[in-house]
């Protein structure tokens, strides 16, 4: 089986984080295919929304997957996870599921509280993880309260430095939140950290999208 894996932007630990989740699940065998556009990101995030000329270069990058036999395409960035919902349509007709990073992770907040915490280091992110939020508990007609923490300035930090500002807002939010979820994937590092720190559940989106990507393959018939 052949996967892709697609990036607006990458780092080494959510590179490592996300391939060891995949592997993981799907067996250590298993083809990964890596796709990366950073120009995607920057754009969103000059723009502050996710421009046409944006998601037609991640479209593209879904079609070039596609056209090099990828089984099953795992989007990977959450700022641009609106995009793979729209194209949901093409990828059933094409027998080909993109699966976003972050949906499951998602609704799995909205099971466990009503009061959810969205930590992001940048607005381009956690606006779009927000709506996502807002729209599969609207889907399962549970109401929930949104507690914004973003984190500003720590987008590109070291880990020590991100961690003690990802601690630092964590505890700021702590006493009004149920659960805490990451709308980046590139914060996954952290998640054991806040975790001890708050006593609070702590969500990530890479094993959450890997669990995903694994059911969307057994649909297939290829697990």
């Amino acid at each position: 089986m052949k996967v892709a894996l697609v990036y607006t932007s990458t780092t080494p630990e959510l590179i490592d984080w996300v391939e060891r989740e995949v592997r993981d699940r799907l067996g250590q065998n298993i083809e990964l295919m890596s796709y990366e556009d950073p120009s995607i990101l920057s754009e969103t995030r000059s723009a502050g929304y996710v421009t046409k000329n944006a998601a037609a270069k991640l479209v593209a990058m879904y079609m070039q997957a596609v056209q090099e036999g990828a089984d099953a395409i795992l989007n990977l960035c959450s700022s641009v996870g609106e995009v793979a919902d729209a194209v949901q349509n093409i990828a059933k007709y094409i027998g080909v599921p993109i699966v976003r990073v972050d949906e499951e992770m998602c609704l799995e907040a909205v099971r466990q509280g009503k009061r959810i915490g969205v930590m992001a280091t940048l607005s381009t992110t956690l606006e779009p993880t927000k709506n996502t939020i807002r729209r599969v508990a609207r889907e399962i007609d549970k109401e929930v309260t949104l507690v914004d923490a973003l984190i500003e300035g720590a987008f590109g930090l070291d880990q020590e430095a991100f961690k003690t500002l990802m601690l630092s807002k964590a505890a700021e939010i702590e006493k009004d939140v149920d659960v805490i979820l990451f709308a980046q994937g590139s914060m996954a590092y952290c998640e054991e950290v806040v975790h001890d720190a708050c006593g609070k559940p702590v969500l990530s989106s890479p094993r959450f999208g890997a669990a995903a990507l694994k059911d969307a393959l057994v649909k297939k018939g290829l697990i």
